[in-house]
């Protein structure tokens, strides 16, 4: 989902970035009157880095954007959205500035479907199904936010005019299901290890 400088107008890039400027200004409101903050920092650090390297390794796809595992919806899970979402931001700017991925007018889009779409759209799903089973939820929260993060992606290069839909749609979201399906199940045993080993980051207020 690292969609690089060039190919979206700069006038969609413009809205992308007030987009996400906007979630990271709501972040920094709510995070203010919060305790621990310097906890909830370095565990979002921690995310950031970890996030920049699993995000890294890149699966090629026919269109030239590439398809990769996320770890966002764990930060989603354990540290809340809005937190997943300056998650997010941090591992984009690592991997721009380090590994020369993505770009810096497209990054505006590239926070709205890894950080928006993929922190937000996991964490609304596992709220709802965790009142349920919390395996269950973390698996589906995780399918689910990886292919709304999908979704917004498809949308956006749609909108640049990239390609079609059925090209978008045919070489974009098999990738995106492997990779859901792959990224829930291993999200299951980080969450069970961690409940055993770090409950109480686990039991960390969600922001």
């Amino acid at each position: 989902m690292h969609i690089p400088d060039g190919i979206i107008p700069l006038w969609q890039s413009a809205v992308y970035w007030a987009v996400a400027l906007i979630n990271i200004g709501i972040f920094f409101y709510i995070f203010s009157d919060k305790p621990g903050k310097d906890r909830r920092m370095v565990a979002t650090g921690l995310f950031a880095a970890a996030a920049a390297a699993v995000s890294s390794v890149s699966v090629p796809s026919p269109l030239g954007v590439p398809v990769h595992f996320f770890l966002i919806p764990l930060a989603a899970i354990i540290l809340g959205p809005m937190t997943a979402v300056l998650v997010a931001t941090l591992c984009l700017i690592i991997q721009f500035f380090i590994l020369g991925m993505g770009g810096i007018t497209s990054m505006g889009a590239n926070i709205l479907t890894m950080g928006i779409g993929l922190g937000i759209g996991t964490y609304a799903v596992y709220r709802v199904v965790s009142e349920l089973d919390g395996t269950l939820a973390v698996f589906s929260a995780t399918f689910l936010g990886i292919m709304a993060a999908a979704a917004l992606h498809i949308l956006i290069l749609l909108a640049a005019g990239v390609a079609g839909p059925e090209i978008l749609m045919a070489t974009l979201i098999p990738f995106y299901i492997f990779v859901a399906v792959v990224e829930g199940a291993a999200n299951i045993f980080i969450v069970s290890f961690l409940e055993r080993v770090k409950p109480d980051l686990i039991a960390m207020e969600k922001v």
